[in-house]
Protein backbone atom coordinates (compact mmCIF):
# COMPACT_ATOMS: atom_id res chain seq x y z
CA UNK A 1 0.00 0.00 0.00
CA UNK A 2 1.15 3.35 -0.69
CA UNK A 3 1.94 6.04 1.54
CA UNK A 4 0.88 9.37 0.55
CA UNK A 5 3.51 12.31 0.34
CA UNK A 6 4.73 14.23 2.82
CA UNK A 7 3.56 17.88 2.49
CA UNK A 8 7.33 18.96 1.64
CA UNK A 9 7.50 16.57 -0.80
CA UNK A 10 3.84 17.15 -2.21
CA UNK A 11 4.85 20.88 -2.25
CA UNK A 12 8.05 20.19 -4.56
CA UNK A 13 6.02 17.89 -6.69
CA UNK A 14 3.34 21.06 -7.11
CA UNK A 15 6.64 23.71 -7.94
CA UNK A 16 8.45 21.52 -10.25
CA UNK A 17 5.13 20.90 -12.39
CA UNK A 18 4.29 24.78 -12.05
CA UNK A 19 7.99 25.68 -13.04
CA UNK A 20 6.75 24.74 -17.04
CA UNK A 21 3.03 26.35 -16.70
CA UNK A 22 1.58 27.57 -20.00
CA UNK A 23 -2.30 27.32 -18.62
CA UNK A 24 -2.57 31.13 -19.15
CA UNK A 25 -1.02 33.96 -21.38
CA UNK A 26 1.52 35.22 -18.61
CA UNK A 27 3.98 32.27 -18.87
CA UNK A 28 4.41 34.32 -22.46
CA UNK A 29 6.47 37.35 -20.84
CA UNK A 30 7.62 35.86 -17.67
CA UNK A 31 11.26 35.26 -16.67
CA UNK A 32 10.98 32.33 -13.74
CA UNK A 33 7.42 30.99 -12.10
CA UNK A 34 7.33 32.61 -8.81
CA UNK A 35 5.65 29.02 -6.45
CA UNK A 36 6.19 29.88 -3.31
CA UNK A 37 8.73 30.10 -0.35
CA UNK A 38 9.14 29.20 3.57
CA UNK A 39 7.93 25.93 5.61
CA UNK A 40 5.84 23.59 3.77
CA UNK A 41 4.56 22.35 6.91
CA UNK A 42 3.75 26.24 8.31
CA UNK A 43 0.23 25.92 10.59
CA UNK A 44 0.36 30.29 8.32
CA UNK A 45 0.39 31.20 4.47
CA UNK A 46 1.19 34.18 3.48
CA UNK A 47 -0.30 34.94 0.39
CA UNK A 48 -0.38 38.25 -2.21
CA UNK A 49 -1.10 39.21 -4.94
CA UNK A 50 1.33 38.59 -7.88
CA UNK A 51 5.39 38.80 -8.90
CA UNK A 52 6.36 42.21 -9.45
CA UNK A 53 9.99 42.77 -11.19
CA UNK A 54 12.18 41.72 -8.80
CA UNK A 55 10.15 38.64 -7.91
CA UNK A 56 10.06 37.41 -11.32
CA UNK A 57 13.93 37.82 -12.50
CA UNK A 58 14.46 36.27 -8.49
CA UNK A 59 11.86 33.45 -8.48
CA UNK A 60 11.02 34.59 -5.07
CA UNK A 61 8.20 36.32 -3.47
CA UNK A 62 8.14 39.37 -1.59
CA UNK A 63 11.68 40.60 -2.41
CA UNK A 64 12.49 44.12 -2.55
CA UNK A 65 10.87 46.67 -0.94
CA UNK A 66 7.75 44.85 -0.45
CA UNK A 67 9.85 42.19 0.68
CA UNK A 68 12.01 43.72 3.26
CA UNK A 69 8.51 45.38 4.76
CA UNK A 70 7.07 41.71 5.18
CA UNK A 71 10.13 40.96 6.80
CA UNK A 72 10.26 43.70 9.32
CA UNK A 73 6.54 42.99 10.54
CA UNK A 74 7.51 39.20 10.70
CA UNK A 75 10.23 39.91 12.41
CA UNK A 76 7.97 42.23 14.97
CA UNK A 77 5.99 39.87 15.49
CA UNK A 78 8.59 36.99 16.49
CA UNK A 79 8.47 35.27 13.57
CA UNK A 80 11.01 34.70 10.13
CA UNK A 81 10.25 33.20 6.85
CA UNK A 82 11.58 29.90 8.24
CA UNK A 83 8.20 29.96 9.96
CA UNK A 84 5.76 30.43 7.39
CA UNK A 85 4.59 29.70 3.46
CA UNK A 86 4.48 32.71 1.38
CA UNK A 87 2.71 32.56 -2.17
CA UNK A 88 0.61 34.95 -4.03
CA UNK A 89 -3.01 34.58 -6.51
CA UNK A 90 -0.96 34.50 -9.39
CA UNK A 91 2.79 32.92 -9.77
CA UNK A 92 4.04 34.76 -12.99
CA UNK A 93 4.11 38.45 -12.99
CA UNK A 94 1.76 40.66 -15.25
CA UNK A 95 2.53 43.27 -17.02
CA UNK A 96 1.77 45.90 -19.23
CA UNK A 97 3.82 48.47 -21.78
CA UNK A 98 3.58 51.90 -20.45
CA UNK A 99 6.08 54.70 -20.92
CA UNK A 100 8.21 52.43 -22.84
CA UNK A 101 8.82 49.79 -20.33
CA UNK A 102 7.06 47.35 -18.65
CA UNK A 103 5.16 47.48 -15.88
CA UNK A 104 3.34 45.68 -13.05
CA UNK A 105 -0.79 44.95 -13.46
CA UNK A 106 -3.53 43.36 -12.13
CA UNK A 107 -4.05 39.96 -13.31
CA UNK A 108 -7.13 39.04 -15.40
CA UNK A 109 -9.81 37.40 -14.09
CA UNK A 110 -8.88 34.24 -16.52
CA UNK A 111 -5.20 34.28 -15.08
CA UNK A 112 -5.67 34.84 -11.82
CA UNK A 113 -8.22 31.73 -11.96
CA UNK A 114 -5.84 29.50 -13.99
CA UNK A 115 -3.44 29.91 -11.05
CA UNK A 116 -6.20 29.45 -8.54
CA UNK A 117 -7.57 26.26 -9.75
CA UNK A 118 -3.94 24.79 -10.89
CA UNK A 119 -1.79 26.30 -8.40
CA UNK A 120 -2.93 28.21 -5.60
CA UNK A 121 -5.89 25.47 -3.92
CA UNK A 122 -3.50 22.55 -4.45
CA UNK A 123 -0.73 24.50 -2.32
CA UNK A 124 -3.25 25.09 0.43
CA UNK A 125 -4.47 21.94 0.09
CA UNK A 126 -1.12 20.27 0.60
CA UNK A 127 0.09 22.25 3.46
CA UNK A 128 -3.57 22.67 5.15
CA UNK A 129 -2.72 25.72 7.53
CA UNK A 130 -4.46 26.72 10.81
CA UNK A 131 -4.35 30.15 9.35
CA UNK A 132 -4.05 32.12 6.34
CA UNK A 133 -3.44 36.06 5.80
CA UNK A 134 -4.29 37.67 2.42
CA UNK A 135 -2.85 40.45 1.79
CA UNK A 136 -4.73 42.83 -0.54
CA UNK A 137 -8.11 42.59 -1.92
CA UNK A 138 -7.41 39.89 -4.28
CA UNK A 139 -5.71 37.62 -2.21
CA UNK A 140 -8.59 38.27 -0.37
CA UNK A 141 -11.01 38.08 -2.73
CA UNK A 142 -9.65 34.99 -3.84
CA UNK A 143 -9.68 32.83 -0.58
CA UNK A 144 -11.81 34.47 1.63
CA UNK A 145 -14.99 35.52 -0.61
CA UNK A 146 -15.59 37.23 -3.82
CA UNK A 147 -15.72 41.51 -3.81
CA UNK A 148 -14.05 41.67 0.15
CA UNK A 149 -13.84 45.10 0.81
CA UNK A 150 -10.54 45.97 2.66
CA UNK A 151 -11.85 49.11 4.14
CA UNK A 152 -14.28 47.17 6.04
CA UNK A 153 -13.65 43.60 6.63
CA UNK A 154 -9.84 43.75 7.18
CA UNK A 155 -8.37 42.51 10.50
CA UNK A 156 -11.21 40.01 11.37
CA UNK A 157 -11.43 36.18 10.83
CA UNK A 158 -13.67 35.10 8.45
CA UNK A 159 -14.54 31.50 7.12
CA UNK A 160 -12.50 30.22 4.42
CA UNK A 161 -12.78 27.32 2.17
CA UNK A 162 -8.90 26.21 2.68
CA UNK A 163 -8.13 26.83 6.63
CA UNK A 164 -10.13 26.85 9.66
CA UNK A 165 -9.00 30.97 9.95
CA UNK A 166 -8.81 33.35 7.34
CA UNK A 167 -7.80 37.18 8.08
CA UNK A 168 -6.70 39.98 5.54
CA UNK A 169 -4.70 43.03 6.06
CA UNK A 170 -2.80 45.61 3.53
CA UNK A 171 -0.75 44.68 1.05
CA UNK A 172 3.07 45.69 2.04
CA UNK A 173 3.48 47.53 -1.80
CA UNK A 174 0.25 49.10 -1.46
CA UNK A 175 1.86 50.53 2.38
CA UNK A 176 4.63 51.94 0.45
CA UNK A 177 2.82 54.18 -1.69
CA UNK A 178 1.84 55.78 1.23
CA UNK A 179 2.86 58.81 3.22
CA UNK A 180 3.13 60.67 6.40
CA UNK A 181 0.43 59.28 9.25
CA UNK A 182 -1.50 57.19 6.45
CA UNK A 183 1.57 54.64 6.24
CA UNK A 184 2.31 54.44 9.81
CA UNK A 185 -1.41 53.53 10.25
CA UNK A 186 -1.43 51.54 7.56
CA UNK A 187 2.14 49.60 8.94
CA UNK A 188 0.74 49.40 12.17
CA UNK A 189 -2.09 48.04 11.42
CA UNK A 190 -0.42 44.94 9.22
CA UNK A 191 1.82 44.12 12.42
CA UNK A 192 -1.81 43.91 14.39
CA UNK A 193 -3.01 41.68 11.92
CA UNK A 194 -0.08 39.33 11.47
CA UNK A 195 0.02 39.29 15.49
CA UNK A 196 -3.44 38.27 15.37
CA UNK A 197 -3.07 35.48 12.85
CA UNK A 198 0.11 34.15 15.13
CA UNK A 199 -1.83 34.15 18.21
CA UNK A 200 -4.86 32.50 16.30
CA UNK A 201 -1.99 29.60 15.72
CA UNK A 202 -1.67 28.70 19.09
CA UNK A 203 -5.18 28.87 20.14
CA UNK A 204 -6.21 26.66 17.49
CA UNK A 205 -3.60 24.32 18.60
CA UNK A 206 -5.20 24.02 21.24
CA UNK A 207 -2.02 23.31 23.59
CA UNK A 208 1.34 25.43 24.43
CA UNK A 209 3.25 26.48 22.02
CA UNK A 210 6.41 24.57 20.81
CA UNK A 211 7.81 26.86 18.58
CA UNK A 212 8.09 30.20 18.10
CA UNK A 213 4.12 30.54 17.02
Amino acid sequence: MNEEPDKATRIELLRADASDCTRCDLANGRTKVVFGTGNPNAPLVIIGEGPGENEDRTGEPFVGRAGILLDEVLRECKMLRKHVFITNVVRCRPTKMEAGRLQNRPPTTEEATACITNWLVPTLEAIQPLVILALGAPASSAVIHKGFKMTQERGTFHDSKYAPYAIASWHPAYILRLQGEAFDAARAALVADMELARLKVIEARKEPPKTLF
